[in-house]
């Protein structure tokens, strides 16, 4: 199916869940497409937004969508809209009210803060009481993925060298607690302002949400700091609301790079391997934090297991 073809049946569902009786006049509810990925295309229109789940997509995501729902993630997770998830075009189309996301243009007003205090109280959520039990977590199958599709690329040369040699040095963390809710890929991208009064911001995407380690969820906002991506002062607001929220993964201060250093590792291999792939793909040169993630990766290919955090000196 055309990409076309798949934005207007999009549009349409929008339009029907925004707008069960037809309004009087033409609609005037702003309509974008918000994401056109393989794994995901995004329309809003209005207060709705649908989303296209990846092709392959399966009785995994309606368990997710359950725990969504679950009213012991209100306030952490952006509930879905009621009703069962349609399909066309052979994907699944899930409904969900639009909230206002992260300014791309205002680095310096990220909610790190709030994103650490949301993975904390996620991670702290018994399993049990969410009504349906979450599959795996994806985090550690994603990094995996990354670096096969470089690694069958046509790609050659010492960044693939270097981004592969690092991924390899990804020893599996040791998890300091049991099987914890996870978000499975958090980036600012993940946070929405929840569209019901009152509340703030709530975590999105909900296609890799499951139970694993939440070291992995900890782990990318750790690569933008090792990366020199995130200034040292933010990484440090971030772990301490962490903590102070009750988040169990990081350990004591001063000790969370003995759990981190595997997962830091695996998702700065990640991104960076994503990175070549879609430059070589689209026949263009790496943007600067595109080169960020390769050149960590070159530099931390030769050090020893726990000491990630070099890369960025």
């Amino acid at each position: 199916m055309r990409r076309e073809d798949l934005h207007a049946i999009l549009t349409d569902h929008a339009a029907d869940r925004a707008h069960p009786v037809a309004p009087p006049d033409p609609c005037s509810c702003p309509v974008r497409v918000l994401a056109d990925r393989p794994d995901g295309t995004v329309v809003r229109h209005g207060h709705v937004v649908v989303k296209a789940h990846a092709p392959d997509a399966d009785a995994a995501l309606h368990a997710r969508l359950a725990a969504a729902a679950s009213p012991r993630l209100a306030g952490v997770v952006l509930r879905p809209l009621a009703g069962a998830p349609a399909q066309a075009a052979g994907r699944l189309l899930t409904c969900w009210p639009y909230g206002t996301p992260v300014d791309p243009a205002a680095p310096g007003a990220a909610p790190w803060e709030e994103t650490a205090v949301l993975l904390a109280r996620l991670h702290r959520v018994p399993p049990a009481v969410l009504g349906a039990t979450p599959p795996p977590a994806r985090g550690p199958e994603k990094a995996a993925r990354a670096l096969a599709r470089l690694r069958d690329s046509p790609l050659r040369g010492p960044a693939r060298a270097a981004v592969l040699a690092a991924g390899a040095g990804a020893s599996a963390p040791r998890a300091r607690t049991g099987p914890a809710v996870c978000h499975g890929d958090l980036h600012l991208g993940q946070l929405v302002r929840d569209p019901q009064p009152g509340r703030g911001w709530v975590l999105i995407d909900v296609d890799d949400m499951g139970l694993g380690d939440p070291l992995w969820d900890l782990a990318r906002p750790a690569a933008w700091f090792a990366c020199g991506l995130m200034a040292p002062e933010e990484w440090v607001r971030f772990l301490t609301a962490y903590r102070e929220a009750g988040g169990t993964a990081a350990g004591p201060p001063g000790e969370e790079w003995r759990e981190l250093d595997g997962p830091a590792r695996a998702l700065t291999a990640q991104i960076a391997a994503q990175a070549l792939v879609k430059a070589e793909q689209a026949g263009r040169p790496l943007d600067e934090d595109e080169s960020a993630f390769v050149d960590a990766c070159a530099r931390m290919a030769p050090l020893p297991p726990g000491r990630a955090v070099d890369a960025a000196t």
